[in-house]
């Protein structure tokens, strides 16, 4: 374990979980579950069983470096802050580059703040998996998770096909579809050459700086320090100049969908990005009429297939509603169609467009 890092990725905000993800406290740091941890907290503890505590490294944005060190134990050092977002690239280049100034031969395992994984012991042999191949080849190894339904939330990777697929079995990438329609998704499932894309890479240090010199040089030259920058006092002075300088591009459009060097172990480990209410919804426990509830004092009637949140002590009288979003957090109630989910971030943008002095108060 010694080489092992690991980069957890916590600067977004969650928006498509809103209203419960706000700017100011987004759905990393939220117990959404209800079990009495939040979603980052699950991140750290996972990775612990295949990471030394003292090399795993959060990457957040600078106004939540607090919330992060009030939830994992942390040192200063191990939290990276970023001035601005500009997406999984300059993240992954920042947390890369310093951990490759710590140590060369450095193995980092990158993952979100906020998924969720049901069978971690699977989860750690898939993990062992991908970190051999990644060594044995210079590879950028990704975990595809085999689709479920035909999600158009997610992004699909289509592997090379040959013989029968077996879990924990790696293959080399054909392309990758970032969030494709209805249609194009239900193909993908049917054609069983496409899995999701989770999100978790695994690659050595060294690789992924070489190939983001290769496809990306002048992001990845901002973030090569001229000097020793990095783990000086003077390291948060240069980042904060790269991150004001460099692209807003993801690590897939970036280094991924241009790279020939790129696998994918396919995997099932009870994984769900939670990015929107529909995808939480298959982890609560349901009545007897398919709806989801959370909340002491929500009274459904003649109701069925809906998600409710409300916050304990709020009384709710629910009548005649089918696949509906019922949500309130933070004085704000959402009321939407199980299927226009995928909206949520847009009419949120509309929203504060049409009542932006509300939202200075929040």
């Amino acid at each position: 374990m010694s080489n092992n890092f690991a980069i957890i990725m916590a600067g977004g905000i969650g928006s498509r979980f809103w209203p419960m993800s706000q700017e100011t406290h987004p759905k990393q740091f939220l117990d959404v579950l209800g079990i009495g941890k939040t979603l980052i907290q699950m991140t750290y503890e996972r990775l612990t069983k295949i990471v030394p505590d003292n090399q795993i490294y959060v990457v957040t944005n600078e106004m939540y470096a607090d919330l992060v060190k009030s939830q994992i134990p942390l040192s200063d050092a191990q939290i990276l802050t970023e001035p601005m977002r500009k997406n999984t690239a300059a993240c992954i280049a920042y947390a890369s580059h310093k951990i490759y100034d710590i140590n060369p031969d450095a193995n980092l395992i990158v993952a979100p703040s906020d998924h969720l994984i049901l069978q971690e012991e699977r989860f750690y042999e898939i993990v062992k998996v991908a970190l051999e191949k990644a060594n044995s080849g210079d590879s950028l190894v990704t975990l595809g998770i085999k689709p479920s339904r035909p999600d158009t939330g997610y992004g699909y990777i289509q592997f090379e096909d040959g013989g029968d697929i077996l879990m924990g079995e790696v293959r080399k990438v054909k392309q990758f579809t970032e969030k494709p329609n209805r249609e194009l998704a239900e193909l993908f499932v049917k054609s069983g050459d496409y899995y999701w894309n989770s999100g978790i890479f695994i690659w050595k240090a060294k690789t992924i700086i070489e190939s983001l010199n290769k496809f990306k040089p002048s992001l990845n030259q901002l973030f090569a320090t001229k000097g020793n920058d990095y783990n000086t006092p003077q390291e948060q002075t240069f980042i904060n100049k790269a991150f004001t300088d460099c692209e807003d591009i993801s690590i897939d459009f970036a280094v991924l969908e241009n790279a020939k060097n790129v696998h994918v172990v396919l995997a099932n480990f009870g994984w769900s990005d939670l990015g929107t209410w529909g995808s939480l919804d298959t982890h609560l426990d349901h009545d007897v009429e398919g709806n989801a509830v959370i909340g002491d004092k929500v009274h459904m009637f003649e109701s069925e297939n809906c998600i409710v949140n409300l916050p304990n002590g709020k009384m709710a009288v629910l009548q005649g509603l089918t696949d509906y979003i019922i949500v309130e957090a933070h004085d704000i109630l959402m009321v939407v169609k199980k299927d226009h989910e995928q909206r949520i971030k847009s009419y949120l943008g509309e929203v504060k467009k049409k009542d932006p002095d509300y939202f200075k108060k929040k």
